[in-house]
């Protein structure tokens, strides 16, 4: 009586894997999966499970060669086998690599040529997914616009898995041949799935990125592979089925906010195990004629060329098309272009390289001596572009200096009494780099003794009556630094200041930034205020500045009520903590939204234009729980500074003012347009 799962009988031949149609088509779902929710972020939301869907196929693919080279020899020819995935993988990836460069140099703003060098060479060793994992934990980098080789840390995964897949398959075997490798593979596999389930609760942005959370979906396909298991004739094809609608379904149901990859990773990968396992048994399957088809078999083909191809298209389509894009936005026209583009790119660079390449007649000497030689050539590429950068930024903090005075400079453009004759003109610097970076710590600061996390600047010169300031809350706090910090300066002040990115400054009960944050990082938030909150009380400070991004911070103490009134509970209580001792609250309403409401490069894209970035005043500057809170507070040492009426006229709000760039990245300020709010900013502290 035949079984779900049926032995395969040792008599019978193995069916070959490298020419199944049926894993073909899985290729062809899994990029085309990562293409579309690339191109179409809204209309595939979940479709970066397809990369998911490539790790099981090779975890299969791999350990099926592998298995009948140890099988028949009882060991694995190392170099023969690097060097067929140096052939198979590295010149398409080099090729994409070095055009990448050239491109970003001739396309892009040089903000973006540093993180395109650094991490073109980082792909270039494999190395790219450490790379983002660590560019992950730092906050400042979270608005950082990706580069032309980011979609290279799935590669990066996947060749470490290389590396050490066939010593443990060879070691495995030694020990107690088959059985050992299933047992030592759904160990390790089983390991590697606990750790991902734990650390994508943890850390879930660096959890996406690190090799160990995801060996168990290499494992999978490995299991599938070595059991040798067949699905009965009976149940292939359901189980094929239900393979297939958890391969689709997953890609439609999953979000930006899904955990992701933890258990929910799951569903895509047992999936797709489903369909390579039904596929073991020779014979015609029920979707042969759309999954064998010419045009799904055509995108399995050059599903790795396409997938290397895509993403830098996409990242530099809206610069090659300049001003034919409306704000910046690429509209589906636009995207279109992008993805035949992609296509054609793709089966040339097939052709050409994967199957026609010089790297294909190679012996496994000359392999890895080309190989070398590739990995220089992008380096130096990558060092070039990276020199020019730095003599850029250099240019670039004299441009800003000469360009950011004036009555007619910034938001004193928009003073009627200034007369300024074009007040939203075009900027003079529209790329935005280390010149107008918010977040630089200013001269003469150092760790405040005994509090963490924050730093004093002393300008006092000494004296024993000079006043205290502390400047308190997330990133978007830390954007008044460059103007507060110059007041400081002048007028003799101990500056100090604290943030946490992504944390409302409030006693509350945090949600998350964006959405649902982990526990841990809920805990960190609430311990961080509530420690720098004592410290500012035990000062006794004579002006606190404060703000958060709490559009974006969502609380919820289950009360049902709105986000402002939730938020009063939370900033009240301290910040009478505060005037109690004698100091000034002073909050700091948050400016008018930027990513949200444009394309965050509509001033880069437009730099003869800006006028195309403005928008509406009601859709830019919506109701802030901060800012209610503060306007409607009761205690008489709390005040509101709105400057909303320096970004916005009375319909719009604008990207550009007095010929500088408002906005630094997706939603915090340009330094050099903050500063010119600085005396302003002294008026109003005074008034208070």
């Amino acid at each position: 009586m035949s079984t779900i799962l049926e032995e395969r009988a040792p008599a019978r031949p193995r069916r070959s894997a490298a020419f199944r149609t049926d894993i073909q088509s899985l290729r062809a779902i899994a990029v085309l999966a990562v293409v579309v929710n690339h191109l179409w972020p809204g209309g595939l939301t979940g479709g970066y499970v397809g990369v998911d869907v490539f790790f099981v196929i090779s975890g299969f693919l791999i350990s099926s060669h592998l298995d009948r080279e140890i099988t028949s020899t009882g060991r694995v020819r190392l170099g023969r086998f690097y060097a067929r995935r140096v052939r198979r993988l590295l010149p398409a990836a080099m090729l994409v690599l070095l055009v990448s460069i050239v491109a970003a140099y001739f396309l892009l703003p040089y903000p973006r040529w540093q993180a395109t060098a650094a991490e073109s060479f980082a792909s270039a060793l494999y190395w790219e997914n450490w790379l983002l994992a660590a560019k992950s934990v730092d906050y400042s980098a979270a608005n950082a616009a990706a580069s032309l080789v980011q979609h290279y840390w799935s590669l990066s995964v996947e060749e470490q898995f290389y590396l050490v897949w066939p010593l443990l398959l060879v070691l495995l075997f030694k020990i107690r041949q088959r059985r050992a490798q299933i047992v030592g593979i759904a160990a390790v596999g089983a390991a590697s799935l606990a750790f991902s389930v734990h650390y994508t609760q943890v850390e879930p942005t660096q959890a996406y990125f690190v090799t160990p959370v995801r060996v168990w979906e290499f494992a999978l396909g490995a299991l599938v592979a070595l059991t040798g298991v067949e699905l009965s004739k009976r149940f292939s094809g359901a189980a094929s089925a239900v393979g297939f609608a958890m391969i689709l379904g997953s890609a439609f149901a999953y979000g930006h906010g899904t955990p992701f990859p933890g258990y929910l990773a799951l569903v895509p990968t047992v999936g797709t195990a489903l369909v390579i396992a039904s596929g073991q048994r020779p014979g015609r399957q029920w979707h042969a004629p759309v999954t064998a088809s010419s045009p799904v078999q055509f995108l399995g083909g050059i599903s790795y060329s396409l997938y290397l191809w895509h993403w830098p298209l996409i990242i530099l389509a809206p610069f090659a098309f300049g001003d034919a894009l409306r704000a910046g936005r690429m509209t589906t026209p636009y995207l279109l272009v992008v993805l035949a583009a992609s296509l054609v790119l793709a089966y040339l660079s097939k052709v050409l390289v994967e199957d026609r390449g010089i790297a294909v007649r190679l012996g496994t000497g000359a392999t890895f001596a080309a190989m070398v030689a590739g990995l220089v050539v992008v380096s130096v590429a990558a060092g070039a572009l990276n020199w020019t950068y730095g003599r850029h930024v250099a240019q670039a903090e004299r441009d800003v200096a000469s360009h950011g005075t004036g009555p007619c400079a910034g938001a004193q453009a928009l003073i009627p009494s200034h007369g300024c004759p074009d007040p939203l003109g075009p900027a003079k610097v529209v790329d935005m780099g280390p010149a107008n970076e918010y977040f630089r710590q200013p001269p003469g600061c150092a760790s405040l003794d005994g509090v963490a996390d924050a730093v004093v600047c002393d300008y006092s010169g000494g004296s024993a009556t000079a006043p205290s300031v502390w400047l308190v809350g997330d990133s978007h706090a830390q954007q008044w630094q460059p103007p507060i910090a110059d007041l400081a300066r002048e007028r003799g002040w101990v500056f100090k200041y604290a943030y946490l990115g992504g944390c409302p400054f409030a006693d509350v009960d945090f949600v998350g930034y964006r959405g649902v944050a982990p526990e841990e990082t809920k805990r960190k938030c609430t311990d961080w205020t509530a420690r720098i909150t004592d410290a500012v009380a035990e000062d006794s400070p004579s002006l606190v500045l404060t703000s958060f991004f709490s559009r974006k911070e969502t609380v919820d103490d289950g009360s049902g009520r709105s986000q402002t009134e939730q938020y009063r509970d939370g900033l009240e209580p301290r910040w009478k903590r505060w005037t109690d001792g004698g100091a000034r609250v002073v909050v700091l309403g948050d400016p008018p939204l930027n990513a949200e409401v444009r394309d965050y490069q509509c001033v880069a894209l437009n730099p003869a234009d800006p006028a195309v970035c403005a928008v509406d005043r009601a859709v830019a500057q919506p109701a802030d729980p901060l800012t209610e809170v503060a306007r409607s507070s009761t205690n008489p040492d709390v005040a509101l500074v709105d400057f909303s009426d320096y970004f916005c006229d009375e319909r719009k709000c604008h990207a550009v003012i007095g010929n500088i760039a408002v906005y630094y990245d997706a939603d915090h300020l340009n330094a050099a347009f903050s500063r010119t709010l600085t005396p302003m900013l002294d008026e109003a502290i005074a008034q208070r």
